[in-house]
């Protein structure tokens, strides 16, 4: 594809990608699904076809999502669900495995390599949806965690699964003892080769006093300690994943200025999107529906044995957790196995399956078939069902603070639309006084319901959750729009620079608080 194609090609996936955007927000469907259908959809509008490539997915776009992740995991709530996690994603990952490759093997007839093969594809669960329900659906912060700790070391334990079942496939053996050497051995020196650059990084930092340079870094960072980690021969999602937990956490500390750990952040939550926006409008290209439905009966098999898999995994080890961890209660649980949904990772793998091995094509059609089906169905679905389980009550305070806003927003456009029929000539004076005083009325009674309640303590026991978050986003609008304003007057030179300057570091100072709280 010569480059003015490939612009051309760009440019048509961004406009597709910003219209999915606004319509999933207006539908109120998941913007991934979406993504997906307009995909299908845009497949002949484009000057030629392209497709998923499993080397630009496994060595670009993987890194920056996988670090992305780990920038913004708080470590120290990860370290208070470390035990469920790793009973997810260690035991979890190959008993799911396992139990869906002897389903595959029983009712399809594959041979075992494949099945094997199939069955880790299978087990690797993307977790940008989920994340997605949770930021229109408010879940308790532990079951977050969970998720997004699962998340971060599923990928990289179902590619050294992947790696060794590959090695038994090419040498015809491996002993129990000499796969469990070997996955230790990818797994540790993942880990170390994610210390020392993490490590390495994380001194870097303290001395920048740029924001684009350090952005430069975690890039070279995020990308770099992938390769290396291949190169050595060791797990590159792990070494990424250990690099990105210590530059979240010891690189971006008080050492470091808000303003540049707010520009990092801000680069990483937007290169997570973009990534996100193309791996998901790939997908959709990629899949050919002809062949989907000629392979329909084995994806709807799929399905269900990785289901059964996820069901029989998540359940029987979270009941164990109990012993050794605080419980994780039953809803929980649902919303974990429900939002067992699958992406980009594993089509690339599918793709990534050597040619050697039989039956090559069908694994690759029923890989990318269970993917869709998956993206669009629980991916539609999941948001409807966490709202069922009801995982955080909506609180007769939360329920004063909505309809309050709600009674403020209708009562002020109701004046904006006095306002304007009153310039136009259509209304009265007197009638718009009269009318206009009734709707003060409203918005004044509802502007000191909201006073009250923002000027609680945020300790207060009477806050919910919920109301917390409410108040939160709220404050930081308030926050950004100062810290506009103050942009623009800087930015025309209307007051000194300094001055500025220290009123932007405060603000910064008080929106970085605000997301830690």
């Amino acid at each position: 594809m010569d480059v003015s194609t490939l612009i051309q090609v760009l440019v048509i996936l961004l406009l597709v990608a910003t219209g999915v955007a606004l319509v999933s927000r207006w539908l109120r469907v998941p913007y991934v699904a979406g993504l997906v259908v307009a995909g299908l959809a845009i497949t002949e509008l484009l000057p030629q076809k392209i497709g998923l490539n499993d080397a630009l997915i496994l060595n670009l776009f993987l890194p920056i999502l996988v670090f992305e992740a780990a920038i913004n995991t708080d470590i120290r709530r990860l370290r208070s669900t470390l035990k469920p996690i790793a009973l997810l994603v260690g035991p979890g990952v190959i008993l799911s495995s396992g139990i869906t490759a002897v389903l595959l093997q029983w009712t399809l007839g594959l041979p075992w390599i494949s099945a094997l093969l199939v069955g880790v594809i299978l087990a690797i669960t993307d977790t940008v949806s989920v994340i997605a329900v949770f930021k229109e659906v408010p879940v308790p912060s532990r079951l977050s965690t969970i998720v997004e700790g699962e998340s971060l070391f599923n990928d990289g334990v179902a590619l050294v699964l992947f790696s060794l079942i590959l090695k038994i496939h090419d040498t015809g053996t491996l002993t129990f003892a000499e796969g469990l050497q070997d996955f230790l051995l990818v797994i540790v020196g993942g880990t170390l080769v994610g210390l020392a650059l993490g490590y390495l990084s994380a001194g870097l930092f303290v001395r920048s006093e740029e924001s684009f340079s350090s952005i430069l870094l975690t890039v070279a960072v995020a990308l770099g300690a992938f390769q290396l980690a291949h190169l050595l021969h060791v797990s590159g999602v792990v070494a990424v994943v250990v690099a990105g937990l210590l530059v979240g956490t010891m690189g971006l500390t008080s050492h470091v200025s808000a303003s540049i750990r707010l520009t990092l952040l801000s680069f990483w939550e937007s290169a997570g999107f973009i990534v996100n926006s193309f791996i998901f409008l790939l997908i959709g290209l990629e899949v050919n529906l002809a062949t989907l439905w000629r392979s329909l009966p084995a994806v709807l098999l799929a399905i269900f044995a990785y289901q059964v898999g996820r069901l029989l995994s998540v359940y029987p080890l979270l009941a164990i957790a109990r012993w050794i961890d605080r419980p994780i209660p039953l809803t929980w649980q649902h919303v974990l196995f429900l939002g067992n949904i699958k992406g980009s990772l594993s089509m690339a793998l599918a793709l990534s399956i050597p040619t050697t091995i039989a039956g090559r094509e069908q694994l690759i059609a029923i890989v990318f078939g269970t993917v869709l089906l998956s993206l669009l169905g629980q991916g539609v679905s999941l948001p409807w069902l966490v709202k069922r389980l009801s995982l955080m009550p909506f609180s007769q305070g939360q329920k004063q603070l909505e309809e309050l806003q709600a009674q403020l927003i209708a009562s002020k456009a109701a004046q904006d639309e006095l306002d304007s029929l009153l310039r136009s000539g259509i209304l009265a004076k007197s009638v718009y006084e009269e009318m206009r005083a009734a709707y003060q009325v409203k918005v004044a009674a509802a502007e000191k319901g909201l006073r009250e309640i923002f000027s609680r303590s945020p300790q207060a026991s009477d806050r919910s959750t919920g109301e917390q978050t409410k108040l939160d986003a709220v404050r930081r609008r308030l926050l950004l729009a100062e810290k506009g304003a103050l942009t623009e007057v800087q930015r025309k030179g209307l007051l000194s620079q300094d001055i500025v300057q220290k009123r932007l570091q405060a603000l910064d100072e008080q929106l970085l608080k605000l997301g830690d709280e």
